[in-house]
């Protein structure tokens, strides 16, 4: 019942009172201004981009230098104030699914991203290696309590360990990097890291290394394929074809010249796609719209009360990176002359639906910092006042609002679906199809221009410039730097697994 639910909560925000005390802002002559033909006109400039530089627009490819280069020349032509703000970041890519087998005693194949088989840990090193597998201070049969092993987690642990063989860990109390590096430092030629054997442990799991700073292939098992091949005697293979190495990028990042410094609000969107495809909707589509309403407050040469900071984030496909190196590199003084943070990613997903950040926690386990709560109430009293439903959705970790509520600044924003299931609910309030993925090209190569809903783009773009609008001209003060109640802490606790790769 909640889309119901949070549909009638946004039917009478409008006529509800709220804790904000702002003047309404008068902004239908830059949502007339923006419209969906723009918002496309930039988006097929992205794929032609993708096209012309194989098929994709990841951070650090052409095709992504081109992307910010003609965002950084548009915003630079409509005079903001342009800067191209490089950073260092981990980088992980798989090309092509890793092989993982017993070739004696018993010849046997385990399944490639399947929970009775394994997985590739993120940031694992390259290779392909045949060795005796060898079991390394195991618990077999596992203890009782979970994260009890400390199979791997100290380097007297591999006293004795043969070079040149496949180290076999046990899962538990210390990190997958700690337990790959000591392994590599005895010699070892390949680890699988495999699950600790407790009820609920015993599947493949998708780990990371959180670095890149191990140069042999590491998995994460089930815990049968680890009881396999640290049974004694066994020959195993194991092969990663993946690249794992520091990279640089860059931020696109433009300020209005006028507007107050210390009510600064910034308007973010990914500018990255995945490896696999051109990110025309994810996140071309956030990306577009802020850039179109860029242009057209421009247009306006109307000068805004508060600055305005429009930011291009690289390398959110990677983890966030771009917006984290932007937080990382404020200094208390900046960080507290943020007024609030709104962030738009994937707002023209095919199947859609029209979500709006849960900002005071009223729908979902966690609200963002103080002020949230009234970003949140502006999206509602839009909608509202369109007649339109919207949903709520949390702030897990999974987009560029992240590190601004790790850094206790508001944030808000709007989505419409990625992986996910429509629900019949769902279908029955937005149309679209149950049962199927809200964009059924998510990280995929057919994630291209064609892959978009026009309404949900139109209306989400409108949306956006309304926010956007009426936090440029607003005199009042949403300004907060403390992360408030119980559910902001468990939003900033969320943001411990960043990165797409893992979200929505």
């Amino acid at each position: 019942m909640k889309s119901i639910r949070y549909a009638l909560m946004a039917a009478v925000a409008a006529a509800s009172p709220t804790g904000w005390t702002a003047v309404p802002i008068d902004t239908e002559t830059l949502r007339s201004a923006v419209t969906v033909e723009g918002v496309r006109s930039h988006q097929l400039a992205f794929q032609d981009f993708a096209d012309a530089n194989g098929g994709t627009r990841a951070a650090t490819t052409v095709g992504y230098d081109a992307s910010a280069t003609y965002v950084a020349q548009m915003m630079l032509d409509a005079g903001y104030d342009v800067s191209i703000e490089p950073f260092d970041f981990p980088y992980f890519e798989e090309f092509s699914p890793a092989k993982l087998e017993q070739t004696a005693p018993v010849p046997r194949v385990y399944p490639y991203a399947d929970i009775s088989g394994f997985v590739t840990m993120t940031y694992s090193g390259g290779g392909n290696v045949t060795a005796t597998a060898t079991g390394v201070d195991l618990q077999l049969p596992p203890g009782a309590d979970a994260n009890n092993s400390t199979s791997g987690c100290e380097a007297t642990d591999f006293a004795g360990f043969p070079v040149g063989n496949i180290a076999v860990i046990q899962r538990g109390s210390c990190s997958f990097q700690l337990k790959a590096l000591n392994a590599e430092n005895a010699g070892a030629v390949g680890v699988v890291i495999f699950n600790e054997g407790q009820p609920g442990r015993t599947d493949a799991f998708n780990g990371t290394l959180s670095d890149p700073v191990v140069g042999i292939p590491v998995v994460g098992a089930a815990f049968s394929v680890g009881e396999d091949l640290a049974a004694g005697g066994v020959m195993a293979k194991l092969s990663v074809d993946a690249v794992s190495e520091i990279r640089t990028t860059d931020n696109v990042i433009a300020e209005t010249l006028g507007g107050r410094d210390d009510r600064v609000v910034v308007v973010g969107a990914h500018l990255d796609s995945v490896p696999e495809g051109p990110g025309i909707q994810d996140n071309g589509s956030g990306s577009a719209a802020i850039l179109e309403i860029a242009l057209q407050m421009a247009a306006m040469t109307t000068e805004p009360r508060n600055k305005v900071r429009f930011a291009w984030w690289g390398a959110e496909e990677s983890g966030l990176q771009g917006s984290q190196a932007y937080v990382d590199g404020l200094t208390p003084r900046e960080i507290k002359n943020i007024a609030l943070n709104l962030n738009f990613d994937m707002i023209g997903s095919p199947n859609f639906v029209r979500f709006v950040y849960d900002g005071d926690g009223s729908a979902t386990e966690a609200a963002g910092p103080n002020g949230s709560s009234n970003i949140e109430q502006v999206f509602l009293d839009y909608f509202a006042a369109q007649a339109l439903p919207v949903e709520a959705t949390a702030f897990d970790g999974r987009s560029d609002y992240g590190p601004f509520i790790a850094a206790g600044i508001p944030a808000g924003g709007l989505f419409t679906g990625a992986e996910d299931i429509k629900s019949e609910e769902e279908a029955a309030l937005y149309g679209g199809i149950a049962g199927e993925q809200y964009d059924p090209c998510y990280h995929l190569a057919c994630d291209t221009y064609d892959n978009i809903s026009l309404q949900a783009l139109d209306q989400m773009s409108d949306a956006a410039a309304h926010a956007i609008y009426t936090f440029a001209m607003t005199t009042s003060s949403i300004n907060g730097t403390d992360k408030g109640s119980d559910k902001a802490k468990k939003a900033a606790e969320a943001l411990e697994y960043l990165g797409n790769k893992l979200r929505r």
